[in-house]
């Protein structure tokens, strides 16, 4: 543990455009409510010219993490965040880079390329249902001599995301870091992210996790098929020790269940009327590595863990500012 750095993220900037609209807007693109698809330049163009009242958020599930811990050190202080991955040379990457700093506190590791920066448009129906269009731009630039290794040194976690999977260079990005880490003894946090990343790059993170992962997280779904157990929660939990030493499987609104060492820990969730389940996963990670920066009980961390994932469902957006940590950390 450094001391001078709590973690280090690398993920893909995505700026938020959050918008409200009806369901014939919908319609109006040729999606399917509450789906998220990737679409071309071309096509974000077309959807930012047809808005006009929206809210700008840093985003990416990366990101999203960080935000939260950054948040919960408002209260509580902890070492400096990083946040590392590319946006474009464009306003919207400054403002990006900008809000990071300045609006959350954390400190910005975030090169500029040719392409314009990736966002991603979340139409909020009245529902509250989220229909997303992502375009993930200078996200794909990101590449290994991005990786700034005398600040990563200095860090006391390396967390990162199944989405980084997404070109070559970004995964050469990870295996540079994760190497860099394993050398320096620097613990490695990994979010499975979706179950669409663990089926298409199965046999890279099967690879990948036992040899560099020192925390990980996911879903029953993805923990499910990253270890092919099928059944009981604690059956699939115990045979995902096998993978790393620490274990976080997420079981909804059940809480989840961890595996330390072989230790099996069930947690209970926290009961409330959700309203936007978007940044859930990502929250929850945020409330266990704040713990295990603060030196908690993995029982401690997974408890700050439910409780931040739990309100932030219960506002709409993956907006902490609506929290009050007070209620999280239980202080």
């Amino acid at each position: 543990m450094s001391g001078n750095i709590s973690v280090f993220g690398i993920g893909n900037p995505l700026m938020d455009f959050v918008i409200n609209a009806d369901n014939n807007f919908i319609t109006e693109l040729g999606a399917e409510k509450g789906t998220m698809q990737l679409i071309s330049a071309q096509e974000k163009d077309r959807i930012l010219s047809l808005i006009h009242d929206y809210r700008n958020i840093p985003g990416g599930s990366c990101a999203n993490t960080l935000r939260g811990i950054a948040w919960l050190s408002k209260y509580d202080r902890i070492d400096q965040t990083i946040y590392s991955g590319a946006v474009g040379k464009d306003d919207v990457g400054n403002q990006y880079i900008s809000m990071m700093k300045n609006d959350f506190g954390i400190d910005p590791l975030i090169p500029q390329k040719e392409k314009a920066t990736g966002l991603c448009i979340a139409v909020v129906t009245p529902d509250y249902e989220r229909t997303m269009f992502t375009y993930l731009g200078a996200c794909e630039d990101f590449s290994e001599v991005d990786v700034n290794t005398t600040r990563l040194k200095e860090s006391s976690i390396l967390h990162f995301t199944g989405y980084m999977w997404g070109t070559e260079n970004e995964k050469k990005a990870i295996e540079k870091a994760s190497k860099f880490c394993r050398e320096n003894k620097i613990t490695i946090s990994f979010d499975l992210a979706d179950p669409l990343m663990v089926k298409f790059h199965y046999d890279e993170f099967i690879e990948m996790i036992p040899r560099y992962v020192d925390i990980l997280f996911g879903n029953k779904e993805e923990i499910s098929m990253i270890t092919g157990i099928k059944g009981a929660d604690a059956d699939i939990a115990c045979a995902a020790g096998k993978l790393a030493p620490l274990v976080i499987m997420k079981t909804g609104a059940e809480g989840c269940i961890v595996n330390d060492k072989g230790n099996i820990i069930i947690v209970k969730g926290i009961k409330v009327d959700a309203i936007d389940t978007v940044g859930a996963g990502d929250s929850f990670a945020s409330g266990f590595l704040y713990g295990q920066i603060k030196k908690m009980s993995p029982e401690k961390c997974a408890t700050i863990a439910n409780r931040l994932a739990a309100g932030i469902v219960s506002v709409e957006g993956c907006d902490f500012s609506r929290l009050n940590q007070v209620d999280i950390l239980g202080a």
